[in-house]
């Protein structure tokens, strides 16, 4: 798989002449990231994760794509994207264009005790990569290879992001919802990860390809 990641939390995945984008929000690239996709998986329903009018504009261009996300998220903007969104929870596998697709969790992590949580999913793709959206929920009984993990927000501290990544095992892991700090910020939590969270690890600049 060809894995481009954008600003924020967004990710394009490229596999046989196939394109699934996960969480194409409005801090990332998504008009770019959108360009030609086939589908898209929501992890859930906050601005940073869903730009919903950019996803609009896409399905004017491509009518054929389809937008995986949990009820209450096709729910919300159901109106907007006109049947093209497909409901799934925790535990559905399904296929998404040619990738095989499983979803875990169903929580966002809190932010704080005053904030209702809303529904959130990780999404294991092709049983090798795992998105987490905002949790830091483990996929349990899955061998991740590549795992994106959470390092920025007002949701987690750093001890959480390193503890996840010991949890999932993965062989690699890259920084995922990493807009939130400044340069100084990624490199404390660059060098501590990488020291210590047991995986090799990299936070990719935005644009930048990896195959996995």
């Amino acid at each position: 798989m060809r894995v481009t990641k954008y600003s924020h939390s967004c990710l394009r995945i490229e596999h046989d002449d196939a394109v699934v984008v996960i969480d194409p929000g409005v801090w990332s690239e998504s008009e770019r990231a959108l360009d030609g996709a086939d589908a898209v998986l929501l992890t859930h329903e906050h601005a940073d994760h869903v730009d919903a009018d950019q996803l609009v504009d896409a399905l004017a261009k491509r009518p054929s794509i389809q937008i995986y996300a949990h009820p209450d998220v096709v729910d919300k903007f159901s109106a907007q994207w006109a049947g093209a969104a497909v409901p799934v929870t925790s535990g559905h596998a399904f296929t998404a264009a040619n990738l095989l697709v499983k979803a875990y969790g169903g929580l966002h992590a809190v932010i704080h005790p005053d904030i209702p949580r809303v529904a959130n999913l990780g999404f294991l793709i092709n049983e090798t990569l795992y998105h987490p959206g905002d949790s830091f929920d483990v996929p349990e009984g899955a061998r991740v290879e590549t795992l994106f993990v959470p390092v920025s927000g007002p949701w987690l501290k750093l001890a959480e992001s390193i503890d996840f990544v010991r949890a999932v095992r993965p062989q690699r892991a890259y920084a995922l919802h990493d807009c939130l700090f400044n340069e100084q910020g990624l490199a404390l939590t660059d060098a501590h990860m990488t020291a210590r969270s047991g995986a090799e690890y990299a936070r990719l600049a935005a644009g930048s390809t990896v195959e996995v």
